[in-house]
C-alpha cells in the first residue's frame, strides 16, 4: 500500500509542501509527507518505541487473510457501487447514509466534514475519471513527483489509485475538499496491515496517512499542518479501536517532518526502508489534547 506532503508547512521551503506523503509505494513516494511500504528487518527500527516484544509477531499482520464471509459481505454491499457513493465533491453521496460500515477503516466515506482553522474540510473517496485526471495532474508537479514517483502518463497514477480501489479496503484513496474545492490527495490506510508493519512495532488498528497538496499556492503557509491535525483527529474520532495515527516522511524531507510536528505528531524513531530513511511520526490518542 502506498504511503504524506513534505513541504506543506515549512515557511522556509514553500515549494516542498506538495510532496507530503505517507504512501504505500516506493518508500519515498509519499513525502510530499510520508513513506511507503518496503521490506526491512526488525533491526532497521531505531527509536523510543522499538523493543523486542514486537519482533515475533509484527510480520503476522502482513499475512492476514480476511474471512470469506467478510469479503463476500463487502463485495455484495449494494450501496458501495459507483456513483451512489457521493454527490458533489463537498457532500457525501446518497448511498453513504445507509452504507454498511463493517470495513477495515470504519467507512471513511461516512466520516463527514470537519471545521478547521483554514476552512471546512472533507475527505471524499476517489471515484471516476475526473478524480483520476486531477490526481495525475498533481503527481506531475515536480515537487510532488520527487517523492511520489508517479509522474508521467496519466495511467501511471491512475493504476496506483485503482489498485487500492480494487483491494480489500485496507487503503482508501481520497480527495481532500476544502470549502468545496478539491485541493489535496490523501491515502488513509491500515498501517498494521501494510508492509510498513515490518519496519516498526505495529499495534492493531494503527491508521496511516499519506498526503500531497495539489497547488503550489497552498503550500508553505501552515495549511498542511492544519489539515494533518484535522484528519488525524478525525481518524481517532471515527475509529474507536485506533489508538494512534502513523506517518513516515523521509528524514531528508525536513519541511514534511516539521509539518507533522506542528500537527501534534511526535517523532518516534528513524526507520530504514528500502528506498529511504524515514521519520516515524505518531499522533497518540492519549496525548492528542496535550499537543
Amino acid at each position: 500500500m502506498p504511503s504524506t506532503d513534505a513541504s506543506a508547512d515549512a515557511g522556509t521551503a514553500p515549494g516542498t509542501d506538495a510532496a507530503t506523503c505517507t504512501n504505500p509505494g516506493p518508500a519515498d513516494r509519499c513525502t510530499t509527507f510520508g513513506a511507503g511500504p518496503g521490506v526491512a528487518d526488525a533491526d532497521s527500527v531505531r527509536g523510543i518505541d522499538a523493543g523486542p516484544a514486537w519482533e515475533s509477531d509484527s510480520e503476522d499482520t502482513l499475512e492476514l487473510r480476511l474471512p470469506d464471509e467478510f469479503l463476500a459481505l463487502i463485495a455484495n454491499d449494494p450501496s458501495d457501487s459507483g456513483e451512489d457513493r457521493r454527490g458533489e465533491h463537498d457532500t457525501a453521496g446518497p448511498g453513504s447514509a445507509t452504507r454498511a460500515c463493517a470495513d477495515l477503516l470504519d467507512c471513511v466515506t461516512d466520516w463527514g466534514s470537519v471545521d478547521t482553522p483554514v476552512g471546512v474540510f472533507h475527505l471524499v473517496p476517489v471515484q471516476g475519471e475526473q478524480d483520476l485526471a486531477l490526481i495525475s495532474h498533481w503527481m506531475n508537479d515536480p515537487t510532488v513527483a520527487e517523492f511520489w514517483q508517479l509522474s508521467g502518463p496519466r495511467n501511471l497514477a491512475a493504476d496506483h489509485v485503482r489498485a487500492q480501489l480494487a483491494g480489500d479496503g485496507r487503503s482508501v484513496p481520497c480527495l481532500g475538499v476544502l470549502d468545496g474545492t478539491p485541493m489535496s490527495y490523501w491515502e488513509i490506510y491500515r498501517a498494521d496491515l501494510d508492509p510498513l508493519a515490518r519496519h516498526y512495532p505495529a499495534r492493531p488498528h494503527d491508521t496511516g496517512i499519506h498526503l500531497l497538496i495539489g497547488s503550489v499556492t497552498d503550500r508553505g503557509r501552515g495549511l498542511g499542518s492544519a489539515l494533518l491535525r484535522a484528519v488525524a483527529d478525525l481518524a481517532l474520532d471515527k475509529r474507536p479501536a485506533c489508538a494512534r495515527v502513523i506517518a513516515e516522511p523521509a528524514m531528508r524531507n525536513i519541511p514534511s517532518v516539521s509539518a507533522f510536528l506542528s500537527a501534534g505528531f511526535r517523532f518516534s524513531a528513524e526507520v530504514d526502508l528500502p528506498d529511504k530513511r524515514a521519520a516515524l511520526m505518531v499522533r497518540d490518542r492519549c496525548l492528542r489534547d496535550l499537543v
